[in-house]
């Protein structure tokens, strides 16, 4: 697929719903007593691959486009699949979904596409294990495919290395069947969309957050917008629970999807976007204070809350960007932007340092890998370091054919940059944006003036 450079960007866009959130919706949605009706679903191949697998496992789900209902069974109804689950390339459905099946009465083996099979999954093994499961890497790499086998859990306390909202999860999720409570503290707060919905279903989750003096207070995190994200370490915290009951769940906006656009209308000249319906939980939205701190005139409008989680629409104008140092507490709340954040960074005057990142490297692709031999062929100036980058601003890009080495949210970020770069940009494996926002390029497409 092939971009030119555009002379602006206007209308309204609203993205698919939140990617975290429809998985988790339909997970719990699966464990719960009862309906659960779900709006604004993402339909993207990775919250497929979760419909299909609790689909597998008896669940009865309905899948009406505008609208997803789960018919649960409760939190031991689910039964043993009759073959292999496939998660796709989905690593949210491959780590949460292995805190649920560490719990049941049967044997299971998940397993997923080229991708998820090199990507590290000892980071659950390891504290699920503790809890009493039976969890083993087929090929003894410490990667899926997984051989699970069902064990009755008990509680531990848990310290997890990075702050990651999947290995939190998959735990949470064993502890709802463990035999006492259940802690997972991490260095800083990652997206807390389980506790949230797990509360919203009627678990007993709480979050402490621990502050600079050591001392630990209860928080609502989602109750935050717009605030900076707490800078030390979190804990959450669950009881095991008898019973969760089906609800009903509106699914914001992606903010992960709206950071394409918003990165879209700060870059392009002379462009004014108005993205509806975005969810701005803070432990996901640390690209909107990036954003001011690097001058980008962003407004939020009609701010309100739905299933627990804050929303709003985003105004956002063309702006002259400067650089930023983006590190610590912060790059939970921004790790899936960072790519598109880094080439933002390409037309800010001054330079932008990226730290305490490495997580990038293992997502879909080495994210730090790819984004600087992309941006660099595009004329960038741009070096990798071991936990991040640096990017010189101010320079001109032009074309270039860029390799997405199928990595959805690589070819969304340099769809966006060849549109404000001089020349033809072509972008190998551009299909993969099905994983997250399948109607991506006719949403930018119409935005072009």
């Amino acid at each position: 697929m092939k971009f030119v450079e555009c002379k602006g960007l206007h209308g309204e866009v609203t993205v698919p719903g939140d990617k975290s959130i429809s998985h988790r919706s339909v997970m719990f949605g699966s464990i719960a007593k009862g309906t659960t009706e779900i709006h604004n679903y993402l339909q993207g191949a990775d919250c497929l691959s979760t419909i299909s697998c609790f689909r597998k496992m008896g669940i009865e789900i309905e899948n009406r486009g505008d609208v997803v209902l789960v018919h649960g069974r409760g939190l031991r109804g689910l039964t043993r699949p009759a073959e292999v689950l496939d998660c796709g390339n989905s690593g949210t459905t491959t780590r949460l979904i292995s805190g649920i099946l560490a719990a049941q009465d049967f044997d299971v083996t998940l397993t997923g596409d080229a991708s998820i099979q090199k990507r590290p999954m000892k980071r659950i093994m390891e504290p699920l294990s503790r809890m009493g499961a039976s969890i083993e890497s087929v090929n003894g790499n410490g990667c899926a495919p997984l051989r699970i086998s069902g064990r009755k859990l008990h509680g531990i306390s848990y310290t997890s290395k990075v702050a990651s909202a999947q290995v939190k999860s998959a735990i949470l999720l064993a502890g709802l069947y463990a035999d006492s409570e259940t802690r997972v503290t991490e260095p800083y707060l990652s997206r807390n969309h389980s506790e949230i919905l797990l509360n919203y279903f009627g678990a007993d989750v709480r979050t402490e957050i621990e502050d600079a003096t050591g001392t630990c207070g209860s928080a609502n995190i989602a109750e935050l917008p717009g605030q900076p994200q707490p800078a030390g370490r979190a804990t959450a915290v669950i009881r095991p629970a008898t019973e969760l009951h089906g609800n009903l769940v509106e699914v914001p906006g992606d903010i992960s999807s709206a950071a394409f656009f918003l990165c879209a209308g700060l870059m392009a000249p002379n462009s004014e976007i108005l993205i509806r319906n975005v969810g701005i939980n803070p432990t996901r939205a640390g690209i909107l204070n990036v954003i001011r701190d690097m001058g980008g005139n962003i407004t939020l409008l009609n701010e309100r809350a739905g299933s627990g989680e804050p929303t709003a629409d985003i105004l956002v104008r063309s702006s002259s960007l400067h650089g930023t140092v983006i590190e610590g507490a912060v790059i939970p709340t921004l790790i899936d932007e960072l790519p598109m954040i880094a080439a933002m960074a390409c037309f800010a005057d001054g330079t932008t340092v990226i730290r305490d990142a490495a997580e990038l490297k293992v997502k879909e692709s080495d994210r730090i890998t790819v984004m600087v031999e992309n941006l660099t062929a595009m004329g960038a100036d741009v070096t990798a370091t071991e936990d991040g980058m640096i990017i010189r601003g101010g320079r001109p890009l032009h074309g270039a054919v860029i390799d997405s080495h199928l990595d959805h949210r690589i070819a969304m970020t340099f769809a966006v940059t060849g549109l404000c770069a001089d020349g033809e940009t072509e972008i190998l494996g551009a299909e993969c944006v099905n994983i997250s926002y399948p109607q991506f390029y006719e949403d930018l497409k119409h935005l072009i003036k």
